[in-house]
């Protein structure tokens, strides 16, 4: 159990994982990356195509002719996620809470769950569950996985939004998750209390691009940075290094402590 603890708080500081994923890390973050893009062409060509307001879920609902994009583009973030997650796993947060697990694993359960709502979509018209006696299983079923899968990636946000090693990538991710949840919720309310249903469907799919283009910046700043093992501080010593190298003067020397900031 306590193997298993220490995988998931750090997945590349076990020499197995961390020498076999090296080599594949720069292959998976670009792959993440054109999936990721992919599922933000897919969803806005396939938005652009209905002329009234739809949220996000209703472009896969049973019978709507976005059906098949919607659920691509599902399977795309999916992938993406998981490419990205698992060439991630030398990021670590900072913040005590956060740091019980690797950010990587939170991304890698949201693509778990896109991967589930992309299969049981949303009846017709994508009934509020519970709330809309019109609801059935599939609708619970499919709303909470995206909406979990959506929360899981947020708190991936958050996690990065607390990492030492990336400076710059922590200010945007901070920035980005403050922007989603209230873009989110405002859009979410707007949708179970049916009140002006254009404004908060376009209000989810503002918020959800904002999520996954992070996904996408996270992806991009990471083939910047060497993979390396996580000290206890929770600074990435693979970051820690390349900031030494970055810092060294004209005399050859880095003044000791002095940041730099790769990201």
């Amino acid at each position: 159990m306590r193997r298993l603890l220490r995988i998931a708080r750090e997945p590349f500081g076990v020499p197995l994982p961390a020498r076999g994923w090296q080599r594949a890390v720069p292959v998976l973050l670009a792959l993440g990356t054109v999936c990721v893009l992919g599922w933000l062409t897919l969803i806005w060509a396939a938005r652009l195509t209905v002329p009234y307001p739809v949220y996000v879920s209703e472009l896969g609902a049973k019978g709507a002719a976005t059906a098949g994009p919607f659920a691509l583009a599902l399977l795309l973030i999916a992938a993406g996620g998981f490419s990205i997650a698992l060439a991630s796993g030398h990021v670590r947060s900072s913040a005590p809470v956060l740091r019980r697990w690797a950010p990587a694993i939170t991304l890698g359960f949201a693509a778990l769950c896109f991967v589930l709502a992309s299969q049981v979509t949303c009846t017709a018209y994508c009934p509020v569950p519970i709330i809309d006696p019109k609801s059935t299983i599939q609708d619970l079923v499919h709303t909470v996985s995206a909406v979990v899968g959506f929360a899981a990636a947020c708190l991936a946000m958050l996690q990065v939004g607390f990492s030492r090693g990336l400076p710059r990538l922590s200010r945007l991710s901070r920035v980005s998750c403050a922007a989603v949840a209230v873009i989110t919720i405002v859009g979410g309310l707007l949708a179970i209390v049916r009140v002006g249903a254009d404004v908060g469907a376009w209000l989810e799919l503002i918020g959800t691009t904002v999520a996954v283009a992070w996904i996408a910046v996270y992806a991009v700043a990471l083939t910047r940075i060497p993979v390396g093992m996580v000290d206890a501080a929770g600074a990435d010593t693979g970051v820690v290094a390349a900031e030494a190298a970055a810092g060294v003067g004209a005399t050859g020397a880095a003044p000791a402590g002095a940041p730099a900031e790769v990201a």
